[in-house]
């Protein structure tokens, strides 16, 4: 007879249930499981059943449980984030002491822009630490990078009008893509904030998908639109030189 278990009892035998799985050099089967927590097998069987409806867990073709999609995913994608990390401070070190700007990597992040590092320039005007935080797409260069090449989608609803300056109309968000693809780069002058500018440019993986975005800003005063067109080829040329040196692969060591 299976014993009645509810509420926080039920969430925390859950939990071990995964920790275990998660933790297990080999995985482990229903009767290890329930062995090993103490619960009767019906009730693991349906506590098993409700991880692997959620993506938490699967079974092997031997019914052993391992880590589910929703969990193998996610790390997936951090440690890409990590090796993308790792691979471009390099190109983030060199534009932000040419320029004196502050210069930023960014990927997609459940459909919004996420900041993952940046490197200050040498003034102190402009140089706001943006990592960790999430900007919307529409109202940015990097955003822009990443709509523009697929690498992100322009979110359903109403865009937020930032400035006087965001394009908030989806027709004209849409030209202003196609010129991102014209070009390589994309620019912002007082779209995301009154008096800042930035340009940013695509990373492609092996295959030539789009993966993330860097690039430089700083005050509207110290960079002109000529200015920032001509950042905008230097980074280019210089993820295309880091990359050619890697044979291409982010990940490459």
């Amino acid at each position: 007879m299976s014993e009645l278990i509810t509420g926080t009892q039920a969430i925390d035998r859950a939990s071990a249930l995964l920790i275990h799985i998660l933790e297990s050099s080999t995985p482990p089967l229903l009767s290890e499981l329930s062995r090993a927590h103490e619960i009767p097998k019906s009730t693991t069987s349906r506590m098993l059943s409700a991880l692997e409806r959620q993506g938490l867990v699967r079974r092997e073709r031997n019914g052993a449980f391992i880590a589910g999609d929703v969990l193998t995913q996610f790390a997936r994608a951090h440690n890409h984030d990590s090796v993308l990390i790792a691979r471009m401070h390099s190109v983030l070190e060199k534009i932000a002491l040419s320029t004196g700007e502050t210069a930023n990597l960014a990927v997609e992040s459940n459909g919004q822009m996420q900041l993952i590092d940046q490197v200050d320039g040498h003034y102190l005007l402009g140089a706001t630490n943006w990592v960790g935080k999430r900007i919307p797409l529409h109202a940015s260069a990097l955003g822009k990078v990443l709509l523009a090449y697929g690498a992100a989608t322009i979110p359903l609803g109403r865009l937020e009008k930032l400035t006087a300056k965001t394009i908030t109309s989806r027709t004209r968000l849409l030209a202003e893509l196609e010129n991102v693809r014209r070009k390589g780069f994309a620019i912002i002058i007082d779209e995301l904030e009154e008096g800042l500018v930035a340009v940013a440019a695509p990373i492609r993986e092996d295959d030539g998908r789009v993966v993330g975005a860097i690039s430089i800003s700083g005050p509207s005063p110290r960079l002109t639109h000529k200015d920032l067109e001509k950042i905008g080829e230097v980074i280019i040329q210089e993820i295309h030189s880091l990359q050619s040196n890697h044979d291409g692969k982010i990940g490459a060591a």
